[in-house]
């Protein structure tokens, strides 16, 4: 292992989705502050729906754990109903927000221009942005992951360069193994993080070597120390898993010991 690769610290964050209540985040938050065995040398974040940021915000004061946001808009003000800035989500207490989850991508019509849009707002105010790539199922078949991920990088590069991934994080997202039970092998996982390191690399290898880049699609805690255990893997983007302390905290754990 590098130096560059040990310097890179862990991160693990838990995307809640539409998932969630007032009394089941208190709940979930407290069990993950009350287990006092979580080693520090990874990163926590947590990414609640909008209407409860300000209450996770309250519950996460003074605690290693940090809050993000599950989207962004990509205008600072004005008339967009309905739409939420990066200085409001920095004004709650947000530090971090997903850009161009692979939902907002298929669900919602995001394109490759939007996310880089909103990656731009989100560095403008501050906030970390986690910029989320990764191939549905039939552009795998086809053989056409490298094209679809040198693509959704290529945006985000065109419009904040290298510098601005200085100061994100990205995620893959196999598409074809999110929310279905299947996974990436680590080997696969460690294909496609190596591939976008190499492309962030082609601009700027510092950055590159300094990028962490997290693996999201089924984690679990049974599969998570095999893919952390990959040299390019960073930690994980983590969906279901992240909603049942026990197992969010199993995972942080495994990132926590790479």
């Amino acid at each position: 292992m590098d130096t560059a690769t040990h310097n890179r610290r862990p991160i693990v964050a838990g995307n809640w989705k539409m998932h969630g209540s007032r009394a089941e985040n208190q709940a979930l938050i407290e069990a993950l502050i009350a287990s006092g065995s979580v080693d520090d040398s990874a990163t926590c974040v947590v990414f609640p729906p909008f209407v409860y940021l300000a209450d996770v915000a309250r519950q996460l004061a003074g605690t290693s754990i940090e809050l993000g946001a599950q989207d962004v808009c990509a205008e600072a003000q004005g008339a967009f109903t309905g739409e939420i800035s990066a200085a409001m989500l920095a004004d709650v207490g947000c530090a971090w927000t997903l850009v161009g989850h692979s939902e907002r991508r298929t669900l919602f019509g995001e394109d490759n221009t939007l996310v880089a849009r909103k990656f731009a707002a989100a560095l403008a105010r501050g906030l970390t942005p986690v910029l989320c790539v990764g191939e549905q199922l039939a552009e795998r078949e086809q053989g056409q992951t490298s094209a679809v991920i040198e693509r959704q990088l290529d945006a985000v590069l065109s419009v904040s360069g290298a510098a601005g991934l200085a100061k994100a994080v990205v995620a893959y997202e196999p598409v074809w193994a999110i929310g279905t039970g299947r996974n990436a092998s680590p080997e696969q996982a460690q294909e496609v993080h190596a591939l976008i390191r190499a492309r962030v690399a082609s601009h700027d290898a510092k950055i590159a070597s300094a990028l962490r880049i997290l693996y999201g699609g089924s984690v679990k805690a049974a599969n998570a120390a095999g893919l952390f255990g990959m040299p390019d893997v960073d930690g994980g983007l983590i969906g279901g898993a992240s909603l049942k302390a026990e197992d969010f905290l199993a995972i942080w754990s495994a990132a926590a010991e790479v």
